[in-house]
C-alpha cells in the first residue's frame, strides 16, 4: 500500500460483497466516523476478497450452497436470526430468506475497481451490499447492475464491458492475493494507516479509539 500523504488517515477495508458481516462492519465504521464528526482527514478505500471463488458464474441455489457450507437448516436459521438482530441494531434490514442464489463476486469487484477510479467506490459498495442483502436483487444481471449505477452515468453496455475485461479480473485477483499474503484470511479486515489491523465487524467504539490513537500519534511526531 502507498504511504499516507497530506496527513490523511487511511482506512483500507478488505471485504466481499456477499459477506453480511462486511455490511455490518461498514455501518459500524460509518457510526464511528459520525461520532468523530465525519472527519475529512479519514480516507476509506475498499479492497477485494472472495469468500468462495469456486462458485460458478451462473451462481448456485442459495440454500443448497449454505447447507453444504454451514450444515443443517437449523444452524442456518440461527445464523439468519442473529444477523437479522444485529442488522436491526445498525440500521440494516437483512432480507436473507429472499436471496435466491450464492454468487461469484469477481464481476462485482471489477465494478468496484472502476468505481474507485471514478470516485464513488464507497457509494458503490453500499449500493451492492444493500441490493444483495436487503433488496435481494440479482447481481449477476448486467441490466440490474446498470440500473443501480445509472445515477453515476453507467449504462448496461459499460457494465458488460467491465465484467468482460480480463485485465480488470487479473488486477482484482492480484489485489486479493496481496492481502492474503499479508495474512488476511477472513473479512471484513480493516487496516488503519497501514499500521493497525482490526479483524471483524467490531463495535463503533473500537474504530473511534483506533482512529483517535492514530491521529494523536501523528500530532506527537
Amino acid at each position: 500500500m502507498e504511504t499516507t500523504l497530506n496527513n490523511k488517515i487511511t482506512v483500507d477495508i478488505v471485504s466481499d460483497i456477499v459477506c453480511p458481516w462486511c455490511y455490518v462492519g461498514k455501518k459500524r465504521l460509518e457510526a464511528a466516523l459520525d461520532q468523530l464528526g465525519n472527519p475529512e482527514d479519514v480516507e476509506v478505500t475498499w479492497h477485494p476478497f472472495q469468500l468462495d471463488p469456486t462458485i460458478p458464474a451462473e451462481g448456485m441455489e442459495r440454500m443448497k450452497y449454505y447447507i453444504k457450507k454451514f450444515g443443517d437448516e437449523g444452524r442456518i436459521r440461527q445464523m439468519f436470526d442473529h444477523l437479522t438482530q444485529v442488522g436491526e441494531e445498525v440500521g440494516i434490514d437483512f432480507n436473507l430468506d429472499e436471496i435466491a442464489e450464492a454468487i461469484n463476486t469477481l464481476p462485482l469487484h471489477k465494478l468496484l475497481h472502476v468505481a474507485k477510479e471514478e470516485g464513488f467506490q464507497n457509494e458503490a459498495k453500499g449500493i451492492l451490499l444493500k441490493s444483495y442483502f436487503t433488496d435481494a436483487r440479482d447481481l449477476k444481471d448486467p441490466k440490474v447492475l446498470s440500473e443501480l449505477f445509472a445515477p453515476y452515468g453507467w449504462d448496461e453496455a459499460k457494465v458488460e464491458r467491465i465484467i468482460a475485461d480480463d485485465d480488470l479480473g487479473y488486477a482484482v485477483r492480484q489485489e486479493i492475493d496481496h492481502y492474503q499474503q499479508m495474512g488476511v484470511s477472513g473479512v471484513p479486515f480493516f487496516i488503519i494507516n497501514n499500521k493497525y489491523g482490526i479483524s471483524g465487524a467490531q463495535p463503533a467504539g473500537v474504530f473511534v479509539q483506533a482512529i483517535t490513537q492514530v491521529r494523536e500519534e501523528a500530532v506527537s511526531v
